[in-house]
């Protein structure tokens, strides 16, 4: 969870050595076009999306062992939480794959599959802590979650407004490939705004996910091995040799034994 707060202090840090744009003037995806960030950006981003796909996995596991099976209508928004969190992990990889400036229909496609299912797994998952409550946990973390949610999506009314405001005043320009704003020019305060909204909807997910960590520390996952055959070949003839080789008088008769 603290991977992607360790992402933006590394790339943000290595284009500033380089006098690349500031944070606070570029839209998170404008902070890893440009050599070494945009590689740091990518890999990292990388490692985010598995944490994040982890993360929503363990968190689908815990809510399908804590209700039972006859609430259909919860195993369901939960399963839809699960399809939801995994499709923005998946996102997540797209915009670090094609950066802005390379592929920009495929870096805004990434964004929409971050973003917009991100923003739905927010709403979806504070509905089934709306539905857990009393039960399984109190008030107060529906209300963390509903904020955030809150949050989010005053974020992203912000942004759209912002970016449209944005493309008015510059029309006829390139804008989702311009990467350095002047204080002054046209349409610098709408980008300016645009790009802290957008930084604050990535905020805003991150915030999310610290809303989970007490709930984490009541429960563990672990993976059991179970063995098809007591042999890793793969043809039939030792199958039959170690049929017959067990079989004799002195042949155990537990197969913990063996």
């Amino acid at each position: 969870m603290f991977v992607p707060p360790l992402i933006q202090l590394c790339h943000q840090a290595a284009g500033a050595q380089r006098e690349h744009n500031w944070p606070c003037q570029s839209p998170s995806g404008d902070t890893g076009t440009e050599v070494p960030e945009r590689c740091v950006f990518g890999f990292m981003l990388c490692i985010s999306a598995f944490l994040g796909l982890c993360t929503v996995y363990v968190r689908y596991k815990q809510v399908q062992a804590l209700i039972s099976a006859s609430e259909s209508s919860l195993q369901t928004l939960n399963y839809l939480g699960f399809l939801l969190g995994v499709i923005s992990s998946i996102g997540m990889c797209v915009v670090a794959s094609f950066q802005k400036t390379d592929m920009m229909s495929m870096h805004l496609f990434g964004a929409g599959m971050t973003f917009g299912p991100g923003a739905l797994y927010i709403l979806v998952q504070t509905g089934v802590s709306y539905r857990m409550q009393p039960r399984f946990h109190g008030t107060g973390i529906l209300w963390a979650r509903l904020a955030v949610g809150v949050w989010c999506l005053l974020s992203i009314i912000v942004l759209f407004v912002s970016s449209m405001l944005m493309y008015d005043e510059v029309p006829g320009q390139d804008v989702a490939t311009k990467l350095r704003w002047a204080p002054g020019e046209r349409g610098y305060l709408p980008h300016l705004v645009s790009a802290g909204a957008e930084w604050s909807l990535a905020f805003s997910f991150i915030c999310f996910f610290f809303t989970f960590i007490r709930d984490f520390q009541k429960i563990s996952l672990r993976v059991q091995p179970i063995l098809q055959s007591n042999h890793l070949y793969s043809y039939p003839l030792y199958d039959e040799r170690e049929h017959h080789q067990h079989h004799g008088e002195r042949s155990p008769l537990l197969g913990g034994n063996i």
